[in-house]
């Protein structure tokens, strides 16, 4: 008898999706869980939703939009995308989040109406972010997406996936977002292209989800369309604090036979805090060669690292502090909840009175359409997923990426500066 090789967490998830035997390399027609776009992809999806001759979408209860890259809006043409999105919301039912409730891959999660075992499409890259709840979720195009909002459905070719086992304690001073970023440096920014990453091991386990959407988030910027993780007993937590779930989870496990296109080993005790500098994610070299490096701005949250957990590591290094006199703080809450709880836990106090500015919760100066906007010349060490050439609204300045701690730090002493110093 011929053994057929056990599956994948995508392969199953697929599976499920598409009532098929889906296997890596398949193209199957998938049923969709949950559908959303933000404010910089929601025009072209509303439009190609009026191109297909539709006026309502498959289920109101199942499609979203977020208005979190530019809020409050600051252009007259993003007051006109605004108003298209909540004309659309009121025509056919959909919820759509406005300015100041967040950043849509923390607003989804929060919600209540995806859990374990999904499926998910969000027009927009950083949507794998889900995958840290055990969700099969992707960034589509807005055609795509519009797609799937009319006809709960979308095609889709199922990935081969890579197993990443991270295993041993996270060093003092070191955390997930130093892990993701070793892990850009290692393979490159397109080390896992058309891949899903199944991230496993010790490490991953003692992680809070916080720090597990961190990594998620991140996996597109090594090229992956999905980064997964099982859905453990925090997992379950997370959602059942949400309150009324649209369905009961369905935690999908790899077979403990799949078959992997690669498998990566990572003995998480090595690591040191880890930089990427500019112009590329991939672009990674340990903190201690960049500490004479001078910052003029941080910036701490985004949808990378904006949770109650990066606000009480920062907390935690400029409480009873001041920044530099030379540098400038951006803090950027992922929602509006996380924002009420760090108010409530005394994070945001503590950076208020370190200096720090606290802006709308959203996508805040990331995406370089509003706020913080860099100077030419000027470094900035930042938490978010992407320093791409121009990406903060510059082309002329430059971006750093580390973690919360590692922000703070540097905040301290204006420039680059090893967290461990400070906990």
């Amino acid at each position: 008898m011929i053994k057929i090789a056990g599956k994948t967490i995508a392969e199953k998830i697929f599976s499920a999706h598409s009532n098929t035997d889906a296997r890596a390399g398949d193209i199957v027609i998938a049923d969709i869980d949950f559908a959303m776009s933000q404010d910089g992809t929601s025009a072209l999806a509303i439009d190609a939703i009026t191109n297909m001759g539709a006026t309502k979408v498959f289920d109101a209860n199942k499609v979203a939009m977020v208005m979190d890259h530019s809020c409050p809006s600051p252009l007259e043409g993003v007051s006109a995308i605004h108003a298209k999105m909540r004309a659309f919301g009121k025509q056919t039912g959909i919820h759509v989040y406005d300015w100041g409730c967040g950043v849509c891959h923390q607003l989804v999660p929060e919600s209540g109406k995806i859990v374990p075992g999904d499926l998910v499409v969000g027009c927009d890259s950083h949507t794998c972010t889900y995958g840290a709840l055990n969700i099969f979720s992707t960034g589509v195009g807005s055609t795509d997406g519009a797609a799937a909002m009319v006809s709960g459905k979308l095609w889709f070719k199922v990935p081969e996936t890579i197993h990443v086992i991270c295993e041993g304690e996270l060093p003092k001073g070191v955390y997930s977002k130093d892990l993701i970023l070793h892990l850009a440096g290692l393979i490159g920014v397109d080390g896992a292209t058309y891949k899903a990453i199944e991230f496993s091991g010790s490490t991953i386990d003692a992680l809070s989800v916080d720090a597990r959407m961190t990594i998620a988030n991140m996996a597109i910027e090594v090229g992956a369309k999905a980064g997964l993780m099982k859905a453990d007993d925090k997992t379950l937590a997370f959602f059942a604090a949400r309150g009324d779930l649209v369905r009961e989870p369905r935690p999908v496990d790899p077979d403990q036979d799949a078959i992997y296109a690669q498998t990566i080993h990572i003995d998480a005790t090595k690591l040191t805090p880890q930089i990427a500098k500019p112009h590329a994610v991939g672009n990674v070299v340990p903190l201690q060669e960049l500490e004479e490096t001078p910052v003029a701005e941080g910036v701490i949250g985004t949808c990378t690292n904006g949770r109650l957990e990066d606000f009480a590591i920062a907390a935690s290094i400029l409480k009873g502090r001041k920044l530099h006199p030379d540098v400038r703080l951006v803090v950027a809450p992922a929602s509006r909840d996380i924002y009420l709880d760090a108010m409530a836990a005394g994070y945001i106090q503590d950076l208020v009175e370190a200096g720090a500015c606290v802006v709308t919760p959203g996508c805040g100066p990331c995406v370089g359409t509003h706020n913080g906007v860099p100077s030419d010349g000027e470094n900035v060490i930042s938490t978010a997923n992407r320093n791409f050439k121009g990406r903060m609204g510059n082309s002329n300045s430059f971006i750093y990426l580390g973690s919360p701690a590692t922000v703070a730090a540097s905040m301290l002493e204006g420039r680059i500066t090893d967290p461990r110093k400070y906990l």
